[in-house]
């Protein structure tokens, strides 16, 4: 199967809306009024990333605990609070997912095409599955069974407490596809899951079988990479709708009922949407962040200054969203009307996936291996 690689070196890197292989020169660092005067609550050395992952890899916080897979695969367990390490512990295999808690153990797939189940207590191994193929989207968890994404197109369920497998479903896979799988979901026992064929499917837990199936993008075009439709964005259900998005498609808005489409807007994207009470917020394929209404699909702001700065998915922090760039600065900006409001450059060499939000710390990854916890205060 042929992969899009330039468009995944970026995307994979910073877990991003990145660059596609056409793209211009990155737009100058922007001049801005600081708002925010944004610190380190403490940063810990990790081992660097000698190439980009090959999947999505983010740290998870469980309680007071802060789960981080580095670029040597290992696996590691911090205070959250005060950055003190728990535990540590070297992983078997190419760690290419993850990392997803689910009752006591943490999650991870590999490129080696297994699922690993390992105690948050101290990573000791509880179980570990085979699949079909590499695994490059973080497992989704829920009513004690575990949902894989696999690279050659299939979705399989397992049983949490041993990674038994369940139920596997499979949908064709075009020749050429974006390198990477957005994550299933799993909500009040449905599974929702886009493919690289640009549908999104709504499954049964208890046993695969579809619900209904939506087409989210139509290729269009004459060249294979014209043609590329992949949903790679997660799934995002809210209230009775669900939110999905496609690279050289749209973002549209589905009813979790039927799979009718309520509406669809323009952008080509293929990293994960952030939302509040109100908007949704997404990153097109050349860095642009746009704020779209979660009734209608209006556009309510676009900000252009970081384009073709390969920006990752947004996070929601406070009555801001933050975005890292390629260079590995973090960027703040008002969630009111997309102003930049601070600035924080956490490594030479990027970000590693989209940064997590918890509480009054944000916390990322940079690509020379070190995991720092910041603050960001008026």
């Amino acid at each position: 199967m042929k992969r899009a690689a330039g468009l995944a070196l970026t995307a994979l890197l910073l877990g991003a809306c990145a660059s596609t292989p056409e793209s211009g020169k990155p737009a100058p660092l922007a001049t801005f009024t600081k708002e925010l005067t944004i610190k380190s609550a403490w940063s810990k050395p990790m081992g660097a990333w000698d190439a980009a992952p090959q999947g999505d890899v983010r740290p998870v916080l469980v309680g007071e605990k802060l789960f981080v897979v580095d670029g040597k695969h290992w696996l590691r367990a911090y205070q959250a609070r005060g950055g003190k390490l728990l535990w540590e512990r070297r992983l078997g295999g190419e760690i290419s997912a993850g990392i997803t808690a689910a009752g006591e153990v943490l999650l991870l797939g590999t490129r080696q095409a297994e699922v690993l189940a390992l105690s948050q207590k101290d990573g000791a191994p509880v179980w570990r599955t085979s699949v079909s193929s590499e695994v490059l989207a973080p497992p989704a968890a829920g009513e004690d069974m575990v949902v894989i994404r696999a690279g050659d197109g299939k979705i399989a369920a397992l049983n949490l407490h041993d990674g038994v497998q369940r139920w596997v479903v499979e949908r064709p896979v075009p020749s050429l596809t974006l390198r990477g799988i957005g994550a299933a979901v799993i909500t009040d026992g449905v599974v929702y899951a886009g493919f690289a064929n640009g549908k999104l499917l709504a499954l049964s837990l208890r046993d695969g079988a579809v619900q209904w199936e939506t087409v989210v993008a139509q290729p269009q075009g004459r060249s294979e990479l014209e043609r590329m439709v992949d949903v790679d964005a997660r799934p995002l259900p809210l209230d009775d709708t669900v939110y999905a998005a496609a690279y050289h498609g749209r973002v549209t808005a589905v009813s979790r009922s039927n799979g009718r489409v309520l509406w669809p807007r323009e952008v080509s994207t293929y990293t994960d949407l952030a939302y509040d009470n109100d908007n949704i917020y997404v990153c097109d394929e050349e860095g642009r962040l746009w704020a779209l209404d979660r009734r209608s699909g209006s556009a309510l702001w676009k900000q252009e200054q970081l384009h073709y700065r390969a920006v990752s998915a947004p996070v929601v922090f406070g009555d801001y969203l933050v975005v890292a760039d390629v260079e590995g600065y973090l960027h703040w900006l008002a969630r009111s009307d997309g102003h930049l409001a601070g600035r924080y450059h956490i490594s030479d060499r990027g970000v590693v996936g989209t940064p997590l939000v918890a509480d009054d710390l944000l916390y990322a990854v940079g690509a020379d291996g070190t995991i720092t916890a910041l603050r960001a205060r008026r």
